[in-house]
């Protein structure tokens, strides 16, 4: 992998009854991305609730993806912190079957630019692997500024592309404007995902499109062929349910859709909490229609 392109999703980590792994479940989840058409997964990343996940959880998941996987499409690693040694340290331990890493900007210490940039420059020469940079200032509280992102893009080799989730287009288009032809702009956003293609933009890394792998993967895959127009019928009709699965935190609303579709329980681990039944009604409700 080296620009990675096309629809991603973001895989939840499925949990049973008494809060344990549902390995089961998360390999009927990759089974069902896979048959839906997506082109890559991302494992570890937010969606994936990481931050409760203890090391040997994550080990585990990861060998599950993998195995399911079995080496059908490329697999992208979350890999990231407030802490740049440990990161390196992390980036020790990758095991084999890793296409790229996604690493998202340091959270809460609040660094300036120059502090992301070097945050990164840091991590970027501990792997070979591409990495993908991880802009989300809703939960960093820190934007990874457009010239912060350019350049890396222009200066390290395998800083790749960007997961770009800050929902300001002018952002994006600076940086799909005035970056190297081969680093990718992927959408962090899955319904700012067909403007941001028809900018130019180069896929998505998605939390829907794992439920709806289908239409989301057909909504992607026409807009990077040039058909913008014929995109906006999978478009419109995943917007207003994409809405509702971040109402109350995701990712209790995509697995709530991921329970309705029979592919795995809609368990998440606190703080987190399930959504209430007002919007589980209303999110199974839209469910079944995408289904007929």
């Amino acid at each position: 992998m080296t620009s990675p392109t096309g629809t991603g999703v973001a895989l939840v980590t499925p949990f049973n009854a008494k809060g344990q792994l549902d390995l089961d479940g998360l390999t009927a989840l990759v089974h069902h991305c896979i048959a839906g058409g997506v082109d890559f997964l991302v494992a570890m990343g937010t969606t994936a609730e990481s931050a409760t996940l203890s090391k040997e959880e994550k080990h585990d998941a990861i060998q599950c993806i993998l195995s399911a996987n079995q080496g059908q499409l490329p697999v992208v690693l979350g890999v990231g912190g407030n802490n740049t040694a440990a990161v390196v340290e992390d980036f020790a331990s990758i095991p084999d079957g890793i296409d790229a890493i996604l690493s998202v900007s340091p959270f809460y210490n609040k660094p300036t630019q120059e502090g992301i940039y070097q945050h990164f420059l840091t991590i970027a020469a501990a792997t070979d692997l591409p990495v993908i940079l991880y802009n989300v200032p809703g939960r960093t509280a820190c934007n990874v500024t457009a010239e912060t992102t350019l350049r890396l893009a222009h200066d390290v080799e395998n800083i790749v592309a960007v997961k770009e989730a800050s929902g300001d287009m002018g952002q994006v288009m600076a940086i799909i404007r005035d970056a190297p032809e081969d680093f990718a702009v992927l959408s962090g956003d899955d319904n700012l995902t067909l403007a941001m293609l028809s900018m130019g933009g180069h896929g998505v890394i998605s939390v829907s499109g794992q439920g709806f792998p289908k239409p989301f993967s057909n909504m992607v895959s026409l807009a990077l062929d040039g058909h913008v127009v014929q995109a906006r019928s999978p478009h419109y009709a995943l917007l207003d349910i994409t809405n509702m699965l971040f109402e109350e935190g995701n990712p209790a609303g995509i697995k709530m859709v991921l329970q309705e579709l029979g592919v795995c329980e809609s368990y998440v681990r606190q703080p987190l909490w399930a959504i209430s039944e007002d919007l589980t009604s209303r999110i199974c409700t839209a469910t079944k229609a995408l289904m007929d």
